[in-house]
């Protein structure tokens, strides 16, 4: 059952996406060659506790810390721990941060000191990717229109679309109907319509699309080795068009 939210209560889990975003431009400096990402892990939490917020994936089926740190091949669901990140590596930071009971979720990949010509690249391709979906995100139109638009430019790209983890309906919980595939046909799916709220968050691979899991259970990786990406944000499906409870960059 897709679950459409009040004014009210977008504009609350608005205010647990700005608090989020301000943690992703904190980290814009924060990391840096020699930082590990247990010590990200450890900053988030006592950033966000300081402002009487929470992060909600720690405890979620058993997951035991605020972020997600995937490094370098790692597609999603990196565990923090205490392997200083190098020069040149790329780390994607996913939490959801829960702010007077009200949600939001978002993840961001960032550059570790330089990067290399084939990183960069793969990171921008993968934040386009991730606003060529949201323009999509607009009531009428489908499900299916947004992963269409980031398939059709990622894999034009050269890149492949990762399809075994998808966005989702965000709300109570972290994830709520409905699923929001990063890939497919355009006019399929549900309709889009005025109060929902879900996430858009492409995984890009330089490589093959196929994932495989490590012995934790969680974290996933690429089956050849090669780089992934993910950008992400919480967006309100309004009248006026798709609105991000989780950018950055807003006055």
């Amino acid at each position: 059952m897709i679950k459409r939210k009040s004014q009210r209560e977008i504009e609350k889990m608005h205010e647990a996406g700005k608090l989020l975003a301000s943690v992703h431009k904190q980290l814009r400096t924060f990391i840096k060659p020699g930082v590990t990402t247990m010590e990200i892990e450890n900053f988030v939490e006592k950033y966000l506790a300081e402002r009487g917020a929470t992060g909600e994936q720690k405890g979620y089926q058993g997951y035991e810390f605020t972020t997600c740190a995937s490094i370098n091949d790692e597609i999603c669901h990196g565990f923090p721990r205490q392997e200083k990140l190098k020069e040149g590596d790329i780390v994607t930071i996913d939490m959801v941060v829960n702010l007077n009971g009200f949600l939001a979720d978002s993840a961001w990949t960032h550059a570790v000191g330089e990067v290399s010509e084939e990183a960069q690249k793969l990171m921008d391709v993968t934040k386009t990717s991730l606003y060529k979906g949201i323009e999509q995100a607009v009531p009428g139109n489908r499900i299916g229109d947004i992963g269409h638009a980031i398939q059709s430019y990622a894999e034009g790209e050269g890149y492949s679309v990762v399809r075994d983890f998808t966005g989702h309906g965000i709300g109570d919980s972290i994830h709520e109907d409905p699923y929001i595939p990063h890939f497919g046909a355009a006019g399929k799916g549900a309709r889009l319509k005025e109060g929902m709220v879900i996430t858009i968050e492409p995984m890009i691979n330089i490589g093959a699309w196929g994932s495989q899991m490590d012995e934790n259970n969680w974290t996933a990786r690429t089956i050849d080795g090669s780089l992934s990406a993910q950008y992400e944000h919480t967006i309100a499906i309004t009248k006026e068009g798709p609105f991000i409870l989780t950018e950055q960059d807003e006055e």
